[in-house]
């Protein structure tokens, strides 16, 4: 099921699974070479700070979308 934003659980799992490997490659000293559109991109360790940002964040989703969600809301009754 999607979140709000629409993203799905294997949505996300795909974008973790490409930062990671782009963390793999660039902590070996290696550039992680992909393509956008027909167009040759690539990360190298100048990048490594936003590769681990990306990571965090996918994972932080991963770990949402697993959990069944985003927010929980709990209600709450006054006393009267």
């Amino acid at each position: 099921m999607p979140d709000d934003s629409g993203i799905t659980l294997a949505d996300a799992k795909e974008h973790l699974s490409f930062w990671l490997a782009a963390d793999a490659a660039v902590s070996k000293g290696q550039a992680y070479v992909y393509e956008v559109d027909g167009e040759r991109q690539e990360k190298t360790r100048a990048d490594a700070a936003e590769i681990r940002r990306n990571v965090v964040f996918w994972d932080s989703r991963v770990r949402q979308l697993s959990s069944g969600g985003g927010l929980r809301t709990f209600g709450v009754i006054p006393p009267t």
